[in-house]
C-alpha cells in the first residue's frame, strides 16, 4: 500500500516546484518532507524527481502524480457524496478543483462561457495551464493536468482522445497595413506581407507560418516578428498597426479596426479534448460540459 501522507508530499513538491515551497503548504518542515520523498522513492525503488532549480517529475514520477491526482478527485466526489447525503446547509459543500490545460484562444472564446454554469452548480474550481494547442499535450502526459484541449489526435496511454471541432483563424491587419500588403493592382504581394513584423502569440505559435506555407508555399520564411503572450495585447498590437497575425474567426465579428489580409484564406485547427480514462464524477461533468460548448461554439470536423 501506497502511504498517504507520502503521496501528498510527493504531489506537493511537483506542484509548488521545490522541497521548501512544499513544506510551506503543508506546513511541515524541510527535512520531513525530504525523509517523506525518500521513503517513497527506497520502498518504490527507483528515482521520482528529477532534483535542480525546479523540481520536477521523472517519468515514473509522472505516472504516480497522474494516479494520485485521480485518487484525490474521486476522494473529494465520495465526500461530497457523503456531505449531500448528510444534508448539510447550501453553500456549505467543499470547492474541489480541476486542473486542465488549454490554449489561450479556446479559453478566451469558448471553453470558459461553456463551463461556467457547471463550475458554479458544482462548486468547482479550475486550475487552468495556458500552453500552445500543439503543446498542452505535455501537462496531461507529465499528470498535471487531468484533461487538455490538445491538437493530438491518437489518445495517451491511459487516456482519451475525443473530437471537439475546428477553430477556424484568418489572417488579418490594421487597414492600413492591409492596404499597403497589396500591389497597384490591387493583388496581395507576400514580398510586401514579409515586409510587415508578424505579431506571434508566443514562441511556441505556429500558424502564421502554417498560413504562409498553405497559401503561398512558403517553407521556414524569415520575418520580423512581434510577441504578445496575452490575447488582448496580442490583437490590440495587431489594431495598431504594429504588424498582421493570426486570430480565430469568432474573435472578428463586428470589428472595423482588423480585416482580412488575403481574403477567404484561412488556418483551420483540429482539437481534441483529450482526459483520463478513469475520470472522477466531476471530471465527467466538465469533459461533457466542454464537449457541448465545443458543439456550439466550434465548426464541425
Amino acid at each position: 500500500m501506497l502511504d498517504a501522507r507520502q503521496l501528498e508530499a510527493f504531489s506537493a513538491v511537483v506542484e509548488h516546484g521545490g522541497f521548501g515551497p512544499a513544506a510551506q503548504a503543508l506546513s511541515l518542515t524541510l527535512p520531513a518532507v525530504s525523509v517523506r520523498i525518500k521513503a517513497l522513492e527506497d520502498g518504490l525503488g527507483q528515482r521520482l524527481l528529477v532534483r535542480g532549480k525546479r523540481v520536477h517529475a521523472t517519468a515514473a514520477g509522472q505516472a504516480l502524480l497522474a494516479h494520485v491526482k485521480q485518487v484525490q478527485m474521486m476522494e473529494a466526489d465520495v465526500l461530497m457524496g457523503l456531505q449531500a447525503g448528510a444534508s448539510v446547509g447550501p453553500g456549505s459543500a467543499a470547492w474541489q478543483s480541476l486542473s486542465v490545460a488549454i490554449n489561450a484562444d479556446s479559453v478566451a472564446s469558448w471553453f470558459l462561457p461553456g463551463v461556467a454554469a457547471l463550475l458554479q452548480r458544482q462548486r468547482l474550481l479550475l486550475d487552468i495551464v495556458i500552453d500552445d494547442q500543439d503543446h498542452t499535450h505535455d501537462a496531461l502526459k507529465s499528470g498535471e493536468v487531468m484533461g487538455c484541449v490538445t491538437t493530438l489526435a491518437k489518445a495517451m496511454r491511459g487516456c482519451v482522445a475525443e473530437p471537439l471541432g475546428t477553430m477556424r483563424y484568418r489572417c488579418v491587419a490594421a487597414p492600413s497595413v492591409a492596404q499597403r500588403c497589396r500591389t497597384p493592382a490591387g493583388k496581395v504581394s507576400v514580398h510586401r506581407l514579409l515586409a510587415h513584423p508578424a505579431v506571434i502569440f508566443n514562441r511556441k505559435d505556429a500558424l502564421q507560418d502554417a498560413f504562409l506555407a498553405q497559401h503561398f508555399g512558403l517553407q521556414q520564411p524569415h520575418y520580423p516578428r512581434h510577441f504578445a503572450p496575452a490575447i488582448d495585447a496580442f490583437e490590440t498590437a495587431i489594431a495598431l498597426g504594429l504588424g498582421w497575425g493570426m486570430v480565430p474567426e469568432q474573435h472578428l465579428a463586428g470589428r472595423s479596426d482588423l480585416v482580412e489580409v488575403l481574403p477567404g484564406a484561412t488556418v483551420d485547427v483540429l482539437l481534441y479534448w483529450q482526459h483520463w480514462a478513469r475520470e472522477s464524477v466531476s471530471a465527467q461533468r466538465l469533459t461533457q460540459a466542454v464537449k457541448a460548448a465545443a458543439a456550439q461554439h466550434l465548426r464541425p470536423t
